[in-house]
């Protein structure tokens, strides 16, 4: 996603190759990935896109991966079939673009897709996962629906014009120490509301040396330098989801 100040390049990095565990399915007005944990524990995930959309391989990998650990997870078409971002658009529009596709204004698709866990799925504990325009969208959500057991945002974009720290539950916040999208003052900015405010446990973790996206748009084998960075953020993000749901 880029800084709302100003349209910023969003590499889209490796893209994997990578076809699923899962399947699609029709959820109200919305299509879905879903993939069932190999333990019915009754819990579930909502994995949150980023700008290019819920199809793309990376996000449903990290799905998978979240599914292998206990939890059915869900890939909603938060885009609710409009176009995802090309990553070889012009990035001068990207302002425009992003106006159809707030990722403060979900509620409808969040409700669809819990009355789907609930009803399909048999979830009795529910969390979110987002990345970049999905990071944004568990901070939104985290603050206005209770019923979520925990949530992690990966690369939100933070806004200093909103109240954004009143958490109704644990939230993981992970940030790149040289993200372009996101300035560390804005993760500063977070960090300082949630100390003075937050009435609920949360955790904000800076990695660093490295960029927006490199906890699912790296391949793991890319650096030897990126690779235990990628594990420990992705092995943070499991580890909140068990110790909250």
């Amino acid at each position: 996603m880029a800084n709302e100040a100003y349209p910023c390049p969003c590499d889209i990095g490796h893209r994997f190759e990578y076809g699923g565990m899962g399947h699609e399915v029709q959820v109200e007005h919305i299509k879905a990935y879903v993939t069932k944990s190999p333990v019915d524990a009754g819990k579930a995930v909502i994995v949150i896109q980023d700008i290019f959309g819920w199809q793309l391989p990376n996000t449903r990998y990290i799905a998978d991966m979240i599914s292998g650990n206990g939890y059915t997870t869900i890939v909603p078409d938060f885009f609710v079939g409009q176009e995802p971002w090309d990553p070889s658009g012009d990035w001068s529009i990207f302002p425009e673009w992003l106006k159809t596709r707030n990722a403060r204004k979900i509620d409808r698709e969040i409700g669809a897709v819990l009355k789907y866990l609930k009803q399909q799925c048999h979830a009795q504990k529910i969390g979110l996962v987002g990345f970049c325009w999905g990071g944004t969208a568990v901070h939104h959500l985290m603050m206005k629906y209770s019923e979520f057991r925990a949530g992690v945002s990966v690369y939100g974009i933070v806004k200093d014009s909103e109240d954004i720290y009143n958490l109704k539950n644990p939230t993981l916040f992970i940030f790149a120490e040289n993200d372009a999208v996101i300035p560390l003052e804005n993760v500063s900015l977070l960090t300082q509301k949630l100390k003075e405010h937050c009435k609920v446990e949360y955790q904000i973790k800076t990695f660093s040396g490295q960029t927006h996206g490199f906890v699912h748009r790296k391949r793991e084998n890319c650096s030897p330098e990126d690779k235990p960075y990628i594990d420990e953020a992705r092995r943070n993000l499991i580890e909140w989801l068990n110790k909250y749901m």
